[in-house]
This record gives C-alpha cells, sequence and structure tokens, in this order.
C-alpha cells in the first residue's frame, strides 16, 4: 500500500514536469513563428509626461551610476520628473543627496523622496511616489539599471499611439555577464527568458509580465488595476495580472535593451531566486480564482497558469530525487519507469537557451559553454526555491530582502552575504544523490544519468556556497 502511494506521488511528479516542460516547447513554437514579426516606431507629435521612479534601498556602490544614467535620457526636460525613492538606512542617503542637488543644478527636475518606514517596501515606494505626481506615465528602473539614453524615445511612442496599451517592457542586458561563471550561467537563463518567452507571450496574445525594471506604464493603467500592492513580494507579477485582467494590453520590445548587474554571489542569487519563488506562488493563490473566472480564451488561461506555477517544478524535482532510490530498492521503477515522456519533452527547455544565445551572440556555441553552470543552477537551487514556494503556498510572511548590488568585487563588499541558507541540506541532497547513482549502476543503470545531474548539481551549488562563505568571512571591507 506505501509503495503503490509513493510510485504514484513519483509519477504525479514525473506528470507535471512534463507538463511543464511542455509548455516551454509551446513557447518555443510560438517565438520561431513570431520572431521576425516587425514592430515599427510610431511617430509622436507631443510627448507625455514621464516620471522615472527609482526605488533603492542601500545601493551606495550603484547609485551614482544609476542617477548619471538616468541624467542622460534624452526626453523633453519640461516633461520629466525624476523620484528617487528613497528607504535606505546607511550612507546612500547622503550620496543620493549630493547628485540630486547636482543634477538639480543642472536643470533636471529631480526629487529625493525619503518615507518615516519601509511600509510596503517597493512596492509601498512606488505607490507613494505616484501619489506626489500627476504625469501620463511612468519609468521603473531598480537600482542596478543603466538605460541607455534614447530608451524613452524607443518605448513612449508605443503608449502614445495606443491608448489601450497599459505597460511595455523592454529586454534586460548583462553589465557583469564574464563577472564569474556563475553570472554566464545567468545570462543563459535570463537570456532564455526575455529572447524566447516574452517574446512567444507578447506577440501569440498570452498574457505576459513586467519584470520589475525596464519598463514604461501608463499610469491609469496602474490605477484601473488597483495599483501596487504589497501582498506579494513579487509585486510586478501581481500588477501584470491584475492589469490584464482589467482588460489593458501589454507589449514587449526585445530589440530594445536595459543592462543590469547579475548577482556575482551564490548566497545573493538563491536570495533572489527565493523570492521570486515566494512572490510568484502568492501571486498564484491571489490570480488564479479571477484568471479562470475571466474572459480570456482556455490557451491564454492554461498558459498564465503554468506561468504563475513556473517554480512549482523545483518542489517537484526534490520529491522525484527523494522518491527514485526507496523506488529503486523495492524494484517498482524497474517494472515500470515513468520518464521517457519527461525525457523527450524535457529537451524543449535547453533549446530554449539555444535558440536565444543563437539569436544575440555571433559567439553563441562558445557561451554555450556555461550550460553546465546553468544546469546546475537550475537543479542546485532546487531546495531553497522549494521552502520559498511552501512558504508562498501556506502563507508564510517574510521580509522583503533585496538582492545585495556591488559594482565591484563583492568579496570585500559591505553587502556581501556571510551566511549561506540551505548549504548543510543541499550537502546531504549530492550525496543522497550520489547514493541513488550506485543503487542504479546495479538495480538500473538507466536512471544514472538522471541522478547523476542532481549529485552534480547540488554539490556544485554547495561547493560554491561553501567557497563563497569563505571569502565572505576572510575578506576585510
Amino acid at each position: 500500500m506505501l509503495l503503490d502511494l509513493l510510485f504514484a506521488v513519483y509519477l504525479s511528479c514525473a506528470l507535471l514536469l512534463t507538463l511543464y516542460a511542455g509548455s516551454e516547447v509551446l513557447l518555443l513554437l510560438a517565438y520561431w513563428r513570431y520572431r521576425n514579426q516587425p514592430l515599427a516606431l510610431p511617430d509622436v507629435t507631443e510627448w507625455p509626461s514621464v516620471v522615472v521612479q527609482l526605488p533603492i534601498y542601500n545601493e551606495r556602490y550603484v547609485v551614482e551610476r544609476l542617477l548619471a544614467a538616468v541624467a542622460a535620457l534624452d526626453y523633453p526636460r519640461e516633461k520629466l520628473i525624476v523620484q528617487v525613492l528613497d528607504d535606505s538606512a546607511d550612507e546612500t542617503t547622503a550620496i543620493v543627496a549630493v547628485e540630486a542637488a547636482r543634477f538639480r543644478a543642472a536643470g533636471l527636475d529631480i526629487h529625493h523622496i525619503r518615507r518615516e518606514n519601509r511600509t510596503g517596501y517597493k512596492a509601498g515606494a512606488l505607490a507613494y511616489g505616484l501619489s506626489l505626481v500627476d504625469s501620463d506615465l511612468v519609468m521603473v528602473l531598480d537600482a542596478d539599471f543603466v538605460p541607455p539614453p534614447d530608451f524613452l524615445k524607443r518605448t513612449v511612442p508605443y503608449l502614445v499611439a495606443n491608448p489601450k496599451l497599459g505597460m511595455v517592457q523592454t529586454r534586460w542586458g548583462h553589465l557583469n555577464p564574464f563577472n564569474n561563471w556563475l553570472t554566464l550561467g545567468q545570462t543563459l537563463a535570463l537570456d532564455g527568458h526575455f529572447v524566447v518567452e516574452q517574446t512567444a507571450r507578447s506577440r501569440s496574445g498570452l498574457l505576459m509580465s513586467f519584470n520589475g525594471s525596464g519598463g514604461v506604464w501608463r499610469i491609469q493603467c496602474i490605477r484601473d488595476a488597483g495599483g501596487w500592492r504589497d501582498l506579494t513580494l513579487t509585486e510586478d507579477l501581481d500588477l501584470s495580472y491584475r492589469a490584464q485582467l482589467a482588460g489593458w494590453h501589454f507589449l514587449y520590445l526585445p530589440d530594445v535593451v536595459v543592462p543590469g548587474e547579475l548577482p556575482p554571489q551564490i548566497a545573493a542569487y538563491k536570495q533572489q531566486q527565493a523570492r521570486w519563488a515566494k512572490g510568484s506562488t502568492q501571486c498564484l493563490g491571489y490570480i488564479l480564482p479571477p484568471l479562470w473566472h475571466s474572459q480570456f480564451n482556455l490557451p491564454q488561461r492554461v498558459m498564465a497558469t503554468l506561468h504563475l506555477c513556473q517554480y512549482l517544478p523545483h518542489p517537484l524535482m526534490v520529491l522525484l530525487l527523494l522518491l527514485t532510490p526507496p523506488l529503486l530498492i523495492t524494484h517498482e521503477l524497474q517494472q515500470q519507469i515513468p520518464l521517457g515522456l519527461l525525457g523527450i519533452i524535457s529537451l524543449g527547455p535547453p533549446l530554449v537557451y539555444v535558440v536565444s544565445q543563437q539569436a544575440l551572440y555571433p559567439d553563441w556555441k562558445r557561451r554555450l559553454l556555461a550550460f553546465p553552470v546553468l544546469l546546475a543552477l537550475g537543479t542546485g537551487i532546487a531546495w531553497s526555491n522549494s521552502v520559498a514556494v511552501v512558504g508562498g503556498l501556506f502563507g508564510w510572511q517574510t521580509e522583503f530582502r533585496r538582492t545585495p548590488k556591488f559594482a565591484r568585487a563583492w568579496e570585500g563588499s559591505g553587502y556581501a552575504m556571510r551566511n549561506n541558507p540551505g548549504l548543510v541540506i543541499e550537502l546531504l541532497l549530492a550525496m543522497y544523490a550520489i547514493w541513488g547513482v550506485w543503487l542504479a549502476l546495479k538495480l538500473s543503470p538507466a536512471l544514472v544519468p538522471y541522478l547523476g545531474v542532481y549529485g552534480f548539481a547540488f554539490g556544485s551549488v554547495a561547493l560554491w556556497g561553501i567557497r563563497d562563505t569563505w571569502m565572505a568571512r576572510h575578506s576585510s571591507p
């Protein structure tokens, strides 16, 4: 009876992972169909007013770079307002005060805004900033992004030409892709999302999301959707779906690039991904009921649901790993291995990364040498993301933890994380997977590569975490 139950759970996990991998295949097919669809830049006779919102918290290493880039934006000065929404508790505030005064003297309408507390975190800061202005559009930038001077001239015209368009999202580029193997692996993951997935969703009529930075909103769209709210850790995803449920349309521009900084420390990367995992799962609970009662067609609702479930594969992967050795020992998997279909369809996600690299870089074959790093990251952080997903499902409240930005060597930074949560569990999971490989060699050799990936991924992330923790603790600020 117990074995039957375990096998049923195992089979369910495998089928759900197959379903998710299948959605990636569909997005890849949609991308191939619509990738060459032209988007002509509309003409503008009168530029609307734009407020640029810069929500920051303890960003002393990158805030000067951010303000300089925003001050260089090519847009009519009488139509441009800059809000530095500063919730910092360190010397960042003093840096902003000096730089804001300098740019204000040069003619930029820039406001250094401080709140009494961090209520609502980023969502609260953005909402507070909007309450102070009466503009048509708002551009949102995180502290580690550097927009090109023509950013507004290449995004605003679409909002001017289409009154039903509520938001324009641009593609994230990378400021430090070759910082280390971790940042290079992240470029593959982000490029796959921004080149293939976002393009496919936008151009095939599927629901898509604002990515939290590098986008321009129509303020009326934000208000119609109910405004920014802090019920989840991913306020961008939450507002995106509420806006589209309210009838607004979104547009993605893959040719407009705003580069940002990638976390060069494994603990910082895990913290970022866990926040996104928990926030996405929280959004799932809030958005799913109105989504399935909406007027969207069935394919739109199904793909939107899978999008909101994008981090659920991680606990499914952990469950599959935990169940495989016991089912091997009891000879259940020798009789009926259910991974065949998963193995075929799971080729879809790697193709997403291959296609994105080929579309962006002349040296794409060389860049794909970092694919083992991406494989290690995608599987090796499954434990920390699983904890975050469970927390999102059960409503466990946690503080909004920012991703530290460095713009320099992170080892001697005051923002470097000196603890790596989940490190011991990742080591144990790596050893457990290696034990599974030993069992599979004797009982079911077909499962050796599958279990070997787990051992490699958890082991790599754990060893990288040990290295980073040692370096952080032994580096002088």
